[in-house]
């Protein structure tokens, strides 16, 4: 089966060949910069989109999914809905108040004429890795709760997963949601804990990572007056990013995390990485925190890190030539 490894220096090999992969999303403008870049990337071809909540509810992030997927020329791409819900049921937290109303930064675009398709975001992504062993990577940009659904549903799903890159966690360093946990892990932290016990091949990108990459005043202007694809519309989304990063972090710019795991995926080669086995807190003050066993110590006895399998997170990230990675592919006509 093909997967991403680390080697002896940490780095993880890039795949090889043109790479299928389901993004599961919950958009979210960052999350649209992400998507927008798998469109204009040609070692990719998108199976299809499947939603979350998170930036939106998970209705409303379908709705997304499918207008991003309208402008982007491929209106017939599978968009599956996914869970309204945490594993554990609740209401989920909507961070309306970073992305807009709408998610999509209070632009108001029109109601997509696409549907989405009859499957379940985790009946397709059970079926679509089923039909497509070890071919299938998946770029999670959201809560992990459909993907938790899918382990559940087949047993046999995190051995046939080509890969599965993960935007979340907050490893060594202060969450977003509050100083303990970043937002899609606190989103549904059982179901993190479930895929990041799976055994499947995992990497995580956590912000740690993502806040070291910073799209400035400067550089948003650039993309605005490039001739980039999607430029405007994307511009547009920003403002309303950009207002509540100044006013949140005093960050005069926006951390464009979505797109930041997205070259995780095509560019592993621009970060380090180290293996380990990391579980989630899922109660208490600390709930949503992510923890990795580094293998800095051999224990006496067994504890709730042991016998699971490591996976890969992102420890160091080259910044400028992902910052440059993420303008260059964004401001291709």
């Amino acid at each position: 089966m093909a997967s991403v490894s680390a080697n002896s220096n940490g780095n993880v090999a890039a795949p090889k060949g043109r790479e299928k992969v389901i993004i599961d999303t919950d958009p979210g403008i960052d999350d649209s910069m992400a998507i927008f870049m798998a469109f204009q990337s040609p070692q990719l071809e998108v199976l299809g989109l499947t939603t979350i909540f998170g930036n939106v509810s998970t209705e409303g992030g379908t709705l997304n999914a499918l207008l991003l997927c309208e402008i982007a020329g491929c209106p017939g791409l599978p968009v599956a809905e996914g869970s309204p819900e945490p594993l554990k049921g609740g209401k989920p937290q909507i961070c309306d108040f970073i992305h807009g109303s709408d998610g999509l930064g209070n632009v108001f675009l029109p109601t997509p004429k696409s549907k989405k398709i009859e499957k379940t975001a985790s009946e397709f992504l059970v079926d679509m890795v089923s039909e497509n062993p070890g071919e299938v990577s998946i770029l999670a940009l959201g809560p992990l709760t459909n993907l938790a659904l899918a382990i559940k549903r087949d047993s046999t799903f995190a051995s046939k997963v080509k890969r599965v890159v993960v935007l979340g966690g907050s490893f060594f360093a202060l969450g977003n949601i509050n100083p303990a946990a970043e937002a899609n892990i606190y989103g549904d932290p059982e179901a993190a804990d479930i895929v990041f016990t799976s055994g499947a091949d995992i990497v995580v990108v956590g912000i740690n990572i993502t806040t070291q990459i910073k799209m400035g005043d400067a550089d948003l202007e650039e993309l605005r007056q490039s001739k980039g694809r999607h430029a405007q519309v994307l511009s547009k989304m920003c403002k309303f990013y950009r207002d509540w990063h100044v006013k949140s972090d005093g960050v005069y710019g926006i951390f464009p995390h979505d797109a930041v795991s997205f070259v995780a995926l095509v560019r592993p080669d621009l970060f380090t990485y180290k293996r380990g086995v990391v579980r989630v807190e899922t109660q208490g003050i600390c709930l949503g925190h992510t923890l990795m066993d580094q293998g800095l110590k051999i224990w006496n006895s067994s504890n709730p890190w042991t016998g699971y399998f490591p996976v890969s997170v992102a420890w160091t990230v080259n910044v400028e030539e992902v910052l440059n990675y993420i303008k260059k592919v964004l401001m291709k006509p």
